[in-house]
């Protein structure tokens, strides 16, 4: 999947980011996420899967755009 086939749901032009290309969740066509954050190494995730931290604030947001 392209990163043009997702939705952004932060870093519109809110929060601490606004329009840069930082921390951010989007959503899939098939309703599942991506999140983009910085790498985390805490422990070593299963093959193929990865690890990102993201504030809380990113996660917040995206709740908000949602209206959950």
């Amino acid at each position: 999947m392209s990163r043009e086939q997702l939705t952004r749901l932060t870093g519109n032009g809110t929060g601490e980011c606004g329009e840069k290309d930082c921390p951010n969740v989007y959503r899939t066509q098939r309703g599942t996420f991506v999140v983009q954050g910085d790498r985390c190494d805490a422990f070593a995730p299963a093959e193929g899967e990865g690890l990102v931290e993201i504030p809380e604030v990113v996660l917040r947001e995206a709740v908000r755009v949602l209206g959950w």
